[in-house]
């Protein structure tokens, strides 16, 4: 027994994520924010700088949030500082994290469907 596909008339239903294709310098902008935050863990940590008290939270302030040793969540910190979506500032022992708006906004755009 054998099944006959028809043809599927395509009808457009929504509009276009995005208005016009990323360029390649677009798209090498965003690869490594998207690949920072392609880790469960970075993107809570993104989330939970981004929602604190003041928008910049202490390491101290994130340890508790996972059940993770305080190396690794500094190291995860790092990979997002390195990716540009946070700036930190040492004060005294503790390190404090902020959410850099600018590359969120990129991220917006993106998803939103604005130009970069």
């Amino acid at each position: 027994m054998s099944l006959e596909l028809t043809p599927v008339q395509a009808i457009a239903c929504c509009s276009p994520l995005s208005r016009v294709p990323l360029s390649e310098s677009e798209a090498d902008g965003i690869v490594p924010l998207l690949k920072a935050l392609g880790d469960p863990v970075r993107l809570r940590l993104m989330s939970l700088v981004a929602s604190h008290a003041g928008g910049e939270a202490c390491v101290c302030d994130l340890n508790d949030a996972f059940e993770l040793s305080q190396p690794t969540i500094s190291h995860h910190l790092k990979v997002l500082h390195e990716a540009g979506l946070l700036d930190r500032e040492k004060r005294g022992v503790w390190v404090y994290y902020r959410a850099r708006t600018d590359a969120l906004e990129n991220l917006a755009a993106l998803i939103g469907g604005k130009s970069l």
